[in-house]
């Protein structure tokens, strides 16, 4: 025959003889605990669930001990002055987190509701309590306290693993830096360096030194990248121009010669370049002659006594690093008293403000220059490092400033 054609078997019976549970049955054996008490706490009445899970005898409980009497130190002090009080206040409370004692001694996490039964009268004649097993939920609450301590514990671990290498960074980023400009006689000088990002290093450098007694080299680049490689070749950069400056003084050569040193440091697949200026200016009276030339890097800045700036039009001047013949130009020019020499890395001028981000760029930095002419060093550096926080996240590169200025004649 087909199966499809065949009776369902008839399942009343089955129901039926679930019916046939008394309810007194059905009170015993819940899974749940059922207890009734009087006024005073005493139990009057509680099912076999309850009594297994606390390892009691009916005989042991009924009539002889009250409800607080089946709980932990605690849980007795909490019934008294919170959830008796508040039971007889509202007739009912759902769903309260208690402990229990049981015979063999384990504490037992139970949820408990408890309602008041009232009389004709409406005074209050006993109260029936459900008890409802919380071990499982104690043990994933538990597990989740436990979770989110390690969480918290792992977040601290890391952040103070974060400040410990921030600090590394910053000491380490100081180090490619001159810890203060020297003051020289008659010059201002003013130096700024700008972290984008705390957690890396980067390749921006500057420097300031005298080289004789009367000639002071200057000089102030950005080499390729971020990270510990950007550093060591920022070390390899600065340290490099530095000897070559003291030893010969003369701006194309030392750039040429930090041209062969990188050239033959960083050969085949890891090129690595820079882009740099490099100056030296020499005293004359009440002025200062500059000399500098460029290898890649935005044009100096010069902005003039009169209330003008200009740029320094390096032409010619390519990367360093990047070609073993690479030709350096140079350029001169006098700052007089109230005249101010600015030289920045590209952090600047790349910025991206407004809605549309677009880059700052040149002429933005000249009208900047222009409305602030004539301007001494340390107030121009003060006005650009206010201007590069206003860029806030519009600003995402390292960004530095090295100003050189003959204070305004009084």
């Amino acid at each position: 025959m087909d199966d499809a054609g065949a009776e369902a078997p008839d399942i009343r019976p089955t129901f039926s003889s679930l019916l046939e549970d008394s309810a007194e049955d059905l009170y015993e054996s819940a899974p749940c605990g059922y207890l009734s008490t009087l006024m005073d706490g005493t139990i009057a009445k509680i099912n076999a669930t309850l009594l297994g899970w606390l390892g009691l005898t009916r005989e042991e409980v009924v009539g002889r001990k009250r409800f607080s009497d089946l709980l932990t130190v605690g849980g007795r002090l909490y019934h008294e002055t919170h959830f008796a009080p508040l039971l007889r206040m509202q007739g009912h409370l759902g769903g309260v987190a208690l402990e229990m004692r049981t015979a063999a001694g384990p504490r037992l996490p139970v949820l408990v509701t408890s309602t008041l039964k009232r009389g004709a009268d409406g005074e209050p004649l006993l109260i029936r309590t459900t008890v409802f097993d919380a071990t499982d939920r104690r043990a994933y609450e538990q597990e989740l306290l436990r979770a989110r301590r390690a969480a918290d514990e792992a977040r601290e671990q890391a952040e103070a693993d974060r400040a410990q290498l921030r600090e590394a960074l910053a000491v380490l980023q100081r180090s490619l830096l001159p810890a203060a400009l020297p003051d020289l006689p008659g010059v201002e000088t003013a130096g700024y360096y700008h972290t984008a990002s705390p957690m890396e290093l980067g390749g921006d450098f500057y420097d300031l030194f005298p080289v004789d007694d009367t000639r002071t080299a200057f000089f102030l680049g950005d080499v390729c990248g971020k990270g510990p490689q950007a550093a060591a070749l920022t070390s390899l950069t600065r340290y490099t121009l530095r000897a070559a400056m003291i030893q010969d003084a003369d701006p194309v050569d030392d750039l040429s010669v930090l041209n062969r040193a990188l050239m033959e440091r960083y050969t085949g697949d890891d090129p690595r370049f820079c882009t740099a200026v490099a100056g030296v200016f020499e005293r004359a009276g009440d002025t200062l002659r500059v000399r500098l030339a460029s290898g890649g890097h935005p044009p100096a800045l010069v902005l003039r006594s009169g209330g003008t700036a200009e740029y320094l039009r390096t032409r010619g001047g390519m990367l360093v690093g990047v070609l073993p013949t690479a030709q350096f130009t140079e350029v001169s020019t006098v700052l007089r008293p109230g005249d101010t020499l600015l030289l920045y890395t590209d952090g600047l001028t790349e910025a991206r403000v407004g809605p549309g981000r677009q880059l700052y760029g040149y002429d933005a930095l000249l009208s900047f220059a222009v409305a602030r002419a004539p301007t001494g060093s340390r107030a121009l550096v003060d006005a650009l490092t206010g201007l590069l926080r206003d860029f806030g996240d519009g600003l995402d590169d390292d960004t530095a400033l090295l100003a050189i200025g003959v204070p305004a004649t009084p």
